[in-house]
């Protein structure tokens, strides 16, 4: 069983079935406010009990179901999912979101909690790897131009010019980046991980996993970690001792086999589904 922070982690849940745990919660919080607020016979206040339970049944429900979110958030900011910090902070973020959400507004819960894990998750970043907001904010900036073409190299200058920063402020953000992925996989036993993520790779039919092997020869674990947002381009390179371009395309190779393959179209759509 998978779990976050020590919480069992659940698929996360379809939209209908969302629907129906809403009104649940809502009775259940309006129940509780009743049952502090009001006079009432020891009749209703069982009846009233009751509907706490299953309001509270229902929020543990979605929290569970939403814990995915928390890992992908902080794989999303460069790290491997080993640091106890890192998960506590998401799911503090899960639980604040969760606290102040309101179900009548009719959105969705994983789109309330977002922001929520995201804030609470890059403060938690921000602290154990020693920056200020304003050198973090200028961290992420700088990874989401990278993301932006992981094949091409950019230099100072061009990333003077996207960011909207001096040359030298540059230099110091690309140098504290560097430090930021040093301080991501720093004690990451990546011989360890694929142990520990395998549930999928377990899970797949014979044939993605063999036609996948055929296709990427040495580079089928990268390639699977990294279509599964098990790693980062930059912890697989880190991981095995060569520069962010060579891995970008070492799975740009993979992907190009994967587009040529005869078995292509099917390969997309199991991918996609995952």
């Amino acid at each position: 069983m998978k779990t976050v922070a020590g919480l069992t982690l659940l698929p996360p849940l379809s939209a209908e079935v969302e629907r129906e745990l809403l009104p649940l919660i809502v009775r259940g919080r309006e129940a509780q406010q009743r049952l502090v607020d009001e006079q009432l016979s020891e009749g209703e206040r069982r009846r009233l009990r009751r509907l706490v339970s299953a309001g509270s049944d229902a929020e543990s429900t979605l929290l569970h179901a939403t814990l995915g979110l928390v890992r992908r958030r902080v794989r999303e900011r460069g790290f491997s999912f080993e640091s106890e910090d890192l998960e506590l902070a998401g799911v503090e973020g899960l639980v604040n979101a969760l606290r102040r959400f309101e179900p009548s507004k009719g959105t969705r819960f994983s789109t309330y909690a977002y922001p929520w894990i995201t804030k609470l998750v890059n403060q938690a970043i921000r602290q154990k790897a020693g920056f200020s907001e304003h050198e973090m904010a200028l961290i992420l900036q700088l990874q989401k131009l990278l993301r932006s073409d992981v094949q091409k190299h950019f230099g100072v200058k061009e990333i003077a010019a996207k960011l909207g920063i001096s040359v030298a402020l540059a230099r110091e953000v690309v140098e504290m980046n560097h430090r930021f992925v040093d301080t991501a996989h720093r004690d990451v036993d990546y011989e360890a991980v694929p142990a520990k993520e395998s549930t999928v790779e377990d899970e797949a039919p014979a044939w993605v996993i063999d036609e996948l092997r055929r296709l990427c020869g040495d580079d089928f674990t990268a390639f699977w970690h990294f279509a599964h947002k098990i790693m980062t381009v930059e912890e697989l390179a880190y991981g095995r001792g060569i520069s962010r371009q060579a891995m970008a395309k070492r799975l740009e190779k993979c992907r190009k086999a994967v587009r040529n393959s005869p078995e292509a179209q099917r390969l997309q759509d199991w991918l996609t589904q995952q």
